[in-house]
């Protein structure tokens, strides 16, 4: 096995072990919320936006527009998304906060907040940097066209 082959196996590994405690984390704060974890994503892609049509927010969720809208359309009626039409363009509806929703957000955002904050605090201050710069890095070259 080359080095390249072997540095590509252990950060499979690495991404894969990250991924399922991310996740185990990412279904705990939407539990906590009585949502499932795409009604959370959403909900938090709203609440950063201010407002998103539901294409747009299928988009960032790199979901099909017809699951998108389910998804939304939970949240409308759980009293935690509005819908509205585009003031700009009466064919396309967009979706925001409700007050609710503005709260529910809020907490979330704060519960992660603290929680990365606390994983921060166990990265040693002398390789924070290196560790943010690496994973955009990896960020960057997974958001290129050069697979399947």
């Amino acid at each position: 096995m080359n080095n390249t082959t072997a540095q590509a196996a252990t950060l499979r590994e690495l991404l894969r072990t990250l991924i399922r405690k991310l996740g185990v984390l990412e279904r705990s704060e939407a539990g906590c919320c009585d949502m499932t974890l795409s009604q959370c994503n959403a909900l938090i892609e709203v609440g950063r936006a201010g407002v998103l049509s539901v294409n747009q927010l299928a988009d960032r969720l790199n979901l099909d527009k017809s699951t998108a809208s389910r998804v939304s359309d939970k949240l409308v009626l759980d009293g935690q998304l509005l819908r509205q039409e585009d003031p700009n363009d009466r064919r396309y509806v967009v979706l925001k906060l409700t007050e609710r929703g503005s709260q529910t957000y809020a907490n979330m955002e704060n519960r992660m907040t603290a929680y990365f904050e606390e994983v921060m605090a166990g990265v040693d201050p002398a390789e924070r940097t290196a560790m943010l710069r690496g994973l955009q890095t990896l960020d960057a070259a997974l958001n290129s066209d050069s697979c399947c």
